[in-house]
């Protein structure tokens, strides 16, 4: 099954680099230096804030979950397991962020978050989905991967 490229920049000559992902982990190296491929740990969520939040959701070459949520919230705490396993699952082909609305408020009123749980879906930094309360892992699951069958 095709899951897609990602294009990686070399630290060493600045390289776009694509790269299919399925193949991220076999240590890929850029085309033109021959430096190895600094790649992203993507198989547990990343923490977003206001001022990360450009860098690692809008600019991620892959599609990214945005859990937002609120240390206070129960069914936030109830859906938290959910995201580290899905983070564990889909590591390396959608990328898994966490934004705590009460820390990081401009970011969770650009995207008119006003209930949490609110999972936010972004690819090529486009929202292209949101799903809006404790939903269970298959139904999140199911959102992804019409997400990557897309790709």
């Amino acid at each position: 099954m095709e899951h897609g490229h990602t294009i990686l920049r070399c630290s060493n000559c600045g390289t776009k680099n694509r790269i299919p992902v399925k193949k991220l982990h076999d240590g890929p190296i850029c085309g033109k230096c021959r430096t190895p491929l600094v790649i992203e740990d993507f198989d547990s969520p990343v923490t977003v804030t206001d001022g990360t939040f450009q860098r690692e959701v809008l600019f991620s070459p892959i599609p990214v979950l945005v859990d937002c949520w609120a240390p206070w919230c129960g069914p936030c705490q109830m859906v938290a397991p959910i995201i580290e396993q899905l983070a564990s699952d889909y590591g390396g082909r959608i990328k898994i962020a966490k934004l705590n609305v009460d820390d990081n408020p401009l970011t969770a009123s650009q995207f008119n978050t006003r209930s949490i749980p609110t999972l936010l879906v972004f690819k090529n930094g486009k929202l292209v989905n949101r799903l809006v309360g404790a939903l269970p892992k298959a139904a999140i699951e199911q959102h992804l991967m019409s997400i990557l069958d897309k790709s």
